[in-house]
């Protein structure tokens, strides 16, 4: 796909129905992924890092949303435990790994030790540059294992995550999503740029690359991300076939209770 923006520097739209068609399209794609990963006992992490509001939320949704849940599961963990934050750093993302015929997406990752705790002083100076030393092992590790680890950063414009942000504020059903370390990250976001440029330049490795997605179009962002995402794969069309339905039973001197004697929800609508 060409270039998002405009002459103006605006993030260029696409049409709805296109979206909706291409979407569609590749999520029947994902589906054929989905069986070929589960035949094959493949093992695939997915991580999805990036600025608040960039999309990365929209994009795993999209990803599942056809998607069968025993395979594909998306892991968002919250705040680390006080035991937790004795143990070692990726402690509490091994359990979360992937076992043969599973995908994991990862809402933020073990990359929360090189963006917010680092711009927000949540970890120690020398507990960050032991990360940057130590990721890159790490991941050799994994892909050592047999697991295909996939990295994508969203990357979005301050002007676009500032609408968002507003946009947010103003919609009670987003409100939510908006958190004191979101408002923090708005004064930030030159140390987050900092932060996020050095920790590419440690982990950005021939290994373990990371993806960037340009996210001031979400719906493309959605796109692009999910039409790359089937490209590093390759996956053969191992969808089932339509199954034959057998005609149901007759189930004659089979007398059911009442319908009045149910609890019914009422019909407001």
């Amino acid at each position: 796909m060409e270039n998002q923006n405009n002459n103006s520097g605006t993030p260029r739209k696409i049409r709805k129905k296109v979206y909706e068609s291409e979407l569609n399209k590749l999520q029947i794609e994902l589906v054929k992924l989905q069986e070929w990963i589960k035949r094959k006992g493949l093992k695939v992490i997915v991580i999805f890092e990036g600025r608040d509001a960039a999309g990365k939320g929209g994009t795993i949704k999209r990803i599942t949303q056809v998607l069968n849940p025993r395979i594909c599961r998306v892991v968002a963990l919250g705040t680390p435990t006080e035991r937790e934050k004795t143990q070692w750093y990726f402690q509490r993302y091994v359990p979360h790994l992937p076992a043969a015929g599973e995908m994991v997406l990862f809402d933020r990752s073990w990359y929360n030790r090189a963006g917010v705790e680092k711009v927000m002083g949540f970890c120690t100076n020398e507990e960050y540059w032991e990360f940057l030393r130590s990721c890159p092992n790490f991941e050799r590790m994994l892909i050592r294992s047999g697991i295909i680890l996939i990295k994508y950063w969203f990357s979005v414009s301050e002007e676009v995550q500032e609408k968002r942000f507003i946009d947010r504020n103003q919609d009670p059903t987003k409100r939510w999503k908006l958190s004191p370390m979101d408002l923090k990250s708005r004064e930030m976001y030159v140390e987050y740029s900092k932060a996020k440029d050095e920790m590419f330049a440690y982990t950005d490795t021939k290994i373990s690359p990371w993806y960037m997605v340009d996210a001031d179009n979400k719906k493309r962002a959605r796109l692009n991300c999910i039409h790359h995402l089937l490209s590093l794969i390759p996956y053969e069309d191992l969808t089932p076939d339509p199954l034959e339905l057998p005609p149901r039973k007759d189930n004659k001197g089979y007398v059911r209770p009442p319908l009045e004697e149910m609890t019914y929800v009422p019909e407001v609508y």
